[in-house]
């Protein structure tokens, strides 16, 4: 079909008109391609971002649940009375206290000196374990007074008592005409364990 120079005078309008139009809806769809790349990568960089406050929330609430977990220890252990220098003076009141309220009338010791057990890497000092052995010797009616002696020297809270070793022997018969007498004898060597933080603020 041809067209004369009449008629495409008439229709230069129209096709200019379509032209442009074809050239916007291109620039239309070029720029819609750019604003969803665009919004792909936001989208990617949120996920990202997403991901890292997820992880570093999961972080902090392990730490949290580490740090909780490491005060009740410390707790604890301050009840008892562990941390710190050692108490000398306290574990000769509980021994004291124990041999009055057991009635154990033959009882000595004597407490060696103090020496380091283990030094643990920590933040921001060392942790050191230190260790005072306890000798004891007590004469006892029968084996349950030394399992009585050991509980209340452990329930008495001034140290962690750790019992290395006991040995129990048969003591002389008593004199005729002697009803209750002790009958056996205890040697123990018992450690009480003190920590010292060498970070902890006084």
């Amino acid at each position: 079909m041809r067209f004369t120079p009449e008629e495409l005078r008439k229709l230069g309008p129209a096709i200019l008109f379509a032209l442009v139009l074809v050239a916007a809806g291109g620039a239309l769809i070029w720029g819609a391609d750019a604003t969803l790349d665009g919004a792909r990568r936001q989208a990617a960089a949120a996920q990202a971002e997403r991901q890292q406050a997820t992880e570093r929330l999961a972080r902090i609430s392990e730490e949290e649940r580490e740090v909780i977990e490491k005060l009740d220890v410390y707790k604890r252990l301050k009840q008892l009375n562990i941390l710190g220098e050692e108490r000398r003076l306290e574990w000769a009141d509980a021994v004291t206290r124990i041999r009055t309220q057991r009635e154990l009338l033959d009882l000595s010791y004597r407490v060696d000196r103090q020496r380091l057990l283990a030094s643990v890497p920590g933040k921001p000092a060392n942790v050191d374990f230190f260790a005072s052995t306890m000798r004891v010797q007590l004469a006892l009616l029968h084996e349950e007074d030394l399992l009585r002696f050991l509980a209340d020297l452990r329930d008495s809270g001034n140290a962690y008592y750790a019992v290395r070793q006991c040995s129990l022997t048969r003591s002389a018969q008593p004199p005729a005409g002697v009803q209750i007498a002790p009958r056996l004898r205890g040697d123990c060597d018992i450690d009480l364990i003190t920590i010292v933080d060498r970070g902890a603020k006084g």
